[in-house]
């Protein structure tokens, strides 16, 4: 009589994209568990969730968004280095749709009393919300035109646009940081509806992206380009335009995270909105376990990179770290990280769950 085998495999537990991103959030949580003195408390305050957990997963709002978009980029085989300056632009349109007054030639002699007005709106709140994510999915339909028409590297074509990106923010507001006042604007980014607004965007996005690449063939075809676009080409995927649809979702994300890292700080700062975020949501996406030559890939193991990013600042913050030393803290446990990815450490997990099963 065959004997079953038993369900419960170590081996598929350890090549799972899942695994070693959940084993290094645990240790970044074991850590402030150690070191940090109530850091898993939870607080309710009006009916809302408050502490250090929820503003990781906050804080990492915008991280979790870019990276939305960067794995489906990154799994084609490209990159985009333009997110960052992509969030800057989206919030600059968005907070001059609101008050268009910077550049205006003639001010109301009531100007102060209505930019402070938290009411006050020169367009409604969803043509400010529609033009803006318009103008990023222009930024990221321009991005894979280059990568996919015109054919330059796509890092090439994207550092165009991460150079020219602030300055093209900085031309829509006039150099001017103008200041946000629409409190349902506001929300956005600072809202509460048990936990934090945006991780409800977040996972509308993310609800979309997984639709869309787990429930069609887009995410195969996306996987396959990336493995190897010429075979791609040669068994009927159109590779061009599968490029295309990854960097215009790819914007499409860039501009929500612009939208709502703006709202948080209630201005549109298009110097400083973005700055290195497409390095953090690189990274995300690496810890994830999408390899940067393209192929397989899992968004939810990407949105748990950027939880751990966030809590690598979370917690060095905790720690008191300053932050002029962050950087370089986070540099190191980053490297930390990504030696679990490494083919040794896998091996050896690999081994002891063999000798375990044993």
């Amino acid at each position: 009589m065959r004997q079953r085998k038993p369900s419960f495999s170590w081996r598929k537990v350890t090549e799972s994209k899942l695994f070693f991103p959940l084993i290094a959030f645990a240790l970044i949580l074991l850590f402030d568990f150690i070191v940090v003195p109530g850091f898993f408390n939870i607080q309710v305050r009006e009916g809302n969730l408050y502490g250090s957990l929820i503003d990781i997963l906050r804080n990492g709002s915008t991280i979790s968004l870019l990276a939305i978009g960067m794995t489906l980029v990154i799994a084609t085989g490209g990159v985009d280095l333009s997110v960052g300056a992509v969030m800057a632009i989206a919030a600059s349109v968005a907070a001059l749709l609101m008050n268009p007054y910077v550049l205006a030639t003639e001010l109301p002699p009531n100007l102060m009393k209505l930019i402070n007005d938290p009411n006050f709106t020169y367009l409604p709140l969803w043509i400010v919300i529609l033009v803006a994510l318009i103008v990023a999915i222009i930024c990221g339909l321009w991005n894979g035109l280059l990568v996919a028409y015109v054919k330059i590297q796509p890092m090439v074509a994207t550092l165009i646009l991460m150079i020219a990106g602030r300055g093209i923010a900085q031309l829509i507001t006039n150099g001017v940081r103008i200041q946000i006042f629409y409190k349902p604007y506001a929300f956005i980014g600072q809202g509460w509806i048990v936990l934090p607004f945006s991780l409800y965007i977040v996972a509308l996005v993310f609800a979309i992206a997984w639709l869309l690449t787990r429930k069609t063939a887009i995410g195969m075809f996306i996987e396959s380009v990336g493995i190897n676009a010429r075979s791609s080409f040669y068994s009927g995927i159109e590779e061009k335009k599968i490029k295309l649809l990854a960097y215009t979702f790819c914007g499409l994300c860039a501009g929500i995270a612009g939208l709502v890292a703006s709202s948080n700080i209630k201005t549109s700062d298009a110097f400083n909105i973005g700055m290195t975020n497409e390095l953090d949501a690189i990274l995300a996406v690496v810890i994830g376990g999408t390899l940067m030559s393209g192929g397989r890939f899992s968004l939810l193991a990407s949105i748990i990179g950027a939880w751990i990013i966030q809590g690598i600042t979370t917690s060095m913050y905790a720690v008191g770290v300053p932050a002029f030393a962050l950087q370089a803290i986070k540099g190191v446990v980053v490297i930390l990280v990504i030696l679990l990815y490494s083919e040794q450490v896998r091996g050896l997990v690999r081994r002891f769950g063999v000798q375990k099963g044993a």
